[in-house]
């Protein structure tokens, strides 16, 4: 990563790691789709008025595990492997006991935070059972993300596309035979999506495992390394809040949504799952811009990462314009496949014409805040984004949205261009600032 071609590197990295993402996003794919054609609408809206709520938990530990991947990126930049084996050693550790926090909080916090969410009664009961047997499994979903993070660290990005190819064929296979065979309704899909993290999960040790010695996990040296683990929660931590702070807009969002009834939530929840396909494709060129700024940042190659963040932000820009537009051309056939109710098809496609118009926004976003954290500093877009994005999001919810003219479900989306422009344009002189800086200190 720290020689050659950039763009063509950033493809071959990127293209493992988007169709990764695809599969786990067919977990949730999945699960909508079954419950909403052999369950019906209130199970659809209960399985995906809960992905805020799940987001909000989950991302402050996936926030960790970039800091994880960052670490580990420096450390290979560097040639230092004493440090890389103990930051994997560290990492595993933390991934466990992050896993175990989060299962407490989800399952006994689930029902009062969906409360607080105004989630419609006619789906709370089956909302919360969703949740409770997801967090009863959520150690397995930490654990791979963590494991997949040292992985992409190293520019190995194939293997965890193998196990999730495989983890989403169980996933598919167990969501049929729960819920059609089974009856088990939103139960029967948290089963088969915990069960197949679980063996995601299984085969990314199994993997760490057989590497060579510098990324090898062995269990008998498994310990935390103080110095490490402080490296990983300075860059990790406010990465994890950032995550946190979106998610909890999102879940300020999704209140709205609900008030307008389980039709709105269905369809919402249908549109979401359609543009998370878009989203991850765009991220993927994020993590890859994190991986690259980390290893040519332990190399102190300042000019190569000012030339990976620019070619990142034009892929983005393409594959977010070209992804968007075609989903949203469509846009009617794809709800289809969540719902057959007219209703949902029409809520969703409220929706998807005002996001995806402008979704590559949201990419570029994303690439800047990874370039910033890929050179060390996660406070400065963390402080960005809570400004810029999440605040921008409450002012607009809590004063535009109350308006009685623009209080329609379609207006609660506009919230969503406007903050990401603007919090794109502060990370990008935020991240000019930094490496001229970077570039002085070292000089």
């Amino acid at each position: 990563m720290t020689t050659g071609a950039i763009f063509p590197k950033l493809v071959r990295f990127a293209l493992p790691l988007i169709l990764s993402s695809i599969l786990q996003l067919l977990f949730n794919a999945a699960d909508i789709v079954v419950v909403g054609r052999y369950a019906g609408d209130n199970s659809l809206a209960a399985v995906g008025s809960t992905s805020s709520m799940v987001n909000l938990l989950v991302n402050f530990f996936i926030g960790l595990g970039v800091g994880c991947n960052v670490v580990a990126a420096n450390f290979l930049g560097a040639g230092k492997k004493e440090e890389l084996n103990k930051t994997v050693h560290t990492t595993m550790i933390l991934s466990v006991i992050g896993g175990i926090i989060l299962t407490f909080i989800g399952i006994i916090f689930s029902r009062q935070i969906l409360i607080l969410m105004a989630s419609p009664k006619e789906v709370l009961p089956l909302s919360t059972l969703y949740l409770k047997v997801f967090f009863g499994g959520v150690t397995a979903t930490v654990v791979y993300n963590f494991g997949a993070a040292l992985l992409r660290a190293k520019g190995d990005t194939k293997r965890p596309l193998y196990i999730l190819l495989v983890a989403g064929v169980i996933n598919v296979v167990l969501n049929l035979i729960f819920v059609i065979c089974f009856n088990m309704d939103v139960a029967g899909v948290a089963f088969a999506t915990v069960l197949s993290q679980v063996f995601a999960a299984i085969c990314v040790i199994v993997i760490l495992t057989h590497e060579d010695e510098e990324f090898r996990l062995d269990f008998k040296k498994l310990r935390i390394d103080n110095a490490i683990l402080l490296r990983i929660i300075k860059i990790g931590l406010p990465a994890g809040f950032q995550g946190m702070l979106f998610s909890f807009s999102n879940m300020v969002i999704q209140s709205s949504v609900n008030s307008f009834g389980a039709t709105f939530v269905a369809g919402n929840s249908a549109a979401q799952s359609i543009e998370g396909f878009i989203y991850i494709s765009m991220n993927s060129f994020a993590q890859a811009t994190l991986t690259f700024a980390g290893q040519n940042m332990g190399a102190h190659k300042f000019d190569r990462i000012k030339k990976v963040v620019g070619i990142a932000e034009g892929i983005v820009i393409c594959v977010g314009l070209f992804m968007g537009l075609s989903a949203l051309f469509f846009g009617r056939s794809l709800l289809g496949i969540y719902s057959s109710n007219p209703e949902v098809i029409d809520a969703g496609m409220l929706r998807l014409k005002i996001i995806l118009m402008t979704y590559f926004t949201c990419g570029m976003m994303d690439s800047m805040a990874s370039a910033i954290r890929g050179v060390g500093h996660s406070i400065m877009p963390m402080i960005v984004t809570m400004v810029g994005a999440c605040g921008l999001r409450m002012v607009y919810l809590f004063t535009f949205f109350r308006i009685e003219r623009f209080h329609t479900f379609q207006s609660i989306f506009y919230s969503y261009p406007l903050s990401w422009v603007v919090t794109f344009l502060f990370l990008t002189i935020s991240f000019i600032w930094i490496m001229r800086k970077l570039k002085y200190e070292n000089s």
